[in-house]
């Protein structure tokens, strides 16, 4: 029979082999070993295009220490190459620009967050700018390339534009607040010609605006967003970075070619308080209005044109005509809007009621248009009252051709090369698609001939329905 003591000294040293054992699986001591050095997650921290004299996104990079041992890192730092902007560092979560004996326990890591502030450039095109972040441990030497693309802007902000006035695409402007064109004013936008909006800003035109774009230098309307939402997938996906573009009365004579608009809150709008449809307030040829967190185009009470354009993507309809008078001709109307399930169609007509009580109708002709979409594609109900008549059309919905929908498709699928779970949106025609060949060609003016990447609609003789021209795609690229 054990005695009191014998079982205290047994219960001692089973805590002193227990303390032992653990001990052992946790090692405490440093290693000076120049072969127990540092892995990173990566070797290059890369931004993308980088605004002169703004700060950027955050990246981060793990370090890991894969020793059993601790280990001491003597110095993080950047080197300072570069006398034309500089980045700045956190090191586990203590903000700094040098660090010096670096603590990591032995299999185990620490996370670095890097940020970029870049001098102004003093030139048009972007240019790269590189680093490099050092380490020394245990006299050991390593490296991270760090690099920027920076790029100069010209900064707006709250100016009215009061004259005549020239964008040229030499460097991007960059919006604060809201930019305004002031009645019997021009602004005048040249091929490639970049527009960037910070948070909420937007432009607002009661005067005129000429945008010039090409199928080889689009002009663009987009938020100042340039990096990456996560991993490969950029902020061209994120609606509501902006404000939008709001034509306004007495504007009128608005022209658009080849302008790519995206990310905004509101999209564009054109109103006329009057009702004048003699002439007409907003033509887009070849451009695309995409992504936006209500509509991509809402018109009221004025003459809207649309050739060859795409709409596409929103959190309301892609599309709202309020009275006036609307031409649509070889364009794609689309909804798979990527925050929520769109409910509202995604072509909404209405007639208008002005202030004294009159009634303003629509008049609209679509041509050789394409709606198709998560919703359905135009509002409910009978289109007896409104002067809405839709030829030679694809829709998705099943249906049947009566006065308002004259040699329609129905049931069709064009076949888009969009994936939505992908973050792939490219609203071209695959090539089973239903809308090769369903167009006709004597709705199809001269002004639509060509789509946004210059391809003939006409040289096969018959015409595609949509904003895009069918062209093959070998089985593997598809």
């Amino acid at each position: 029979m054990m005695t009191y003591s014998r079982i205290y000294l047994l219960i001692v040293a089973a805590i002193v082999a227990m303390s032992m054992a653990f001990t052992s699986c946790i090692e405490d001591g440093f290693t000076t070993s120049s072969s127990d050095v540092l892995t990173f997650s990566q070797d290059t921290v890369a931004f993308d295009t980088v605004i002169t004299l703004q700060g950027t996104a955050t990246k981060q990079m793990v370090v890991y220490n894969r020793s059993p041992k601790q280990i001491n890192i003597s110095s993080i730092k950047v080197a300072g190459l570069s006398d034309k902007g500089h980045f700045h560092l956190n090191v586990d979560g203590i903000r700094g620009d040098e660090f010096q004996n670096v603590e990591i326990r032995g299999n185990d890591s620490i996370y670095i967050f890097i940020e970029a502030y870049l001098d102004e450039m003093k030139q048009d095109a972007p240019t790269l700018l590189e680093d490099r972040l050092e380490f020394v441990t245990n006299g050991v030497s390593q490296s991270i390339l760090l690099s920027a693309w920076g790029q100069d802007v010209i900064r707006i902000s709250g100016d009215t534009i009061a004259r005549n006035t020239r964008f040229t695409a030499a460097k991007p402007y960059l919006i604060y607040d809201t930019m305004y064109v002031a009645p019997n004013a021009t602004l005048t936008l040249d091929a490639g010609t970049t527009l960037l909006f910070h948070d909420k800003a937007a432009l607002r035109c009661a005067g005129r605006m000429r945008a010039n774009g090409t199928a080889e230098d689009p002009i663009t309307f987009r938020g100042d967003r340039l990096d990456h939402v996560v991993g490969s997938i950029n902020f061209d996906i994120m609606s509501g970075q902006w404000g939008g573009v709001i034509f306004t009365p007495p504007t009128t004579g608005n022209v658009l070619k080849h302008v790519i608009m995206r990310g905004s809150s509101i999209g564009m709008h054109c109103s006329n308080l009057y009702g004048d449809t003699t002439q007409c307030a907003l033509k887009l040829i070849n451009c695309v209005l995409t992504n936006s967190a209500s509509t991509c185009l809402a018109t009221a009470a004025c003459y809207v044109e649309a050739i060859g354009t795409e709409f596409s993507d929103a959190a309301e309809e892609v599309a709202y005509f309020a009275g006036g008078k609307v031409k649509a001709t070889n364009c794609t109307f689309t909804n798979n809007y990527l925050f929520k399930l769109p409910s509202l169609p995604i072509v909404n007509v209405f007639n208008v009621e002005f202030s004294d009580g009159s009634i303003g109708k629509i008049k609209a002709y679509f041509d050789n248009c394409i709606l198709h979409g998560l919703s359905s594609e135009i509002n409910e109900g009978d289109l007896s009252n409104f002067d809405v008549f839709m030829r030679y059309c694809l829709f998705k919905s099943s249906g049947s051709d009566d006065a308002h929908f004259i040699n329609c498709t129905w049931e069709g699928d064009p076949k888009f090369l969009t994936v939505r779970d992908e973050y792939i949106f490219d609203y071209r025609l695959g090539n089973e698609s239903d809308a090769i060949g369903k167009g006709n060609p004597a709705l199809c003016p001269e002004e639509a001939r060509y789509d946004r990447y210059g391809n003939d609609r006409l040289a096969s003789g018959s015409i595609d329905v949509g904003a895009y021209v069918w062209v093959f795609i070998p089985d593997e690229e598809e």
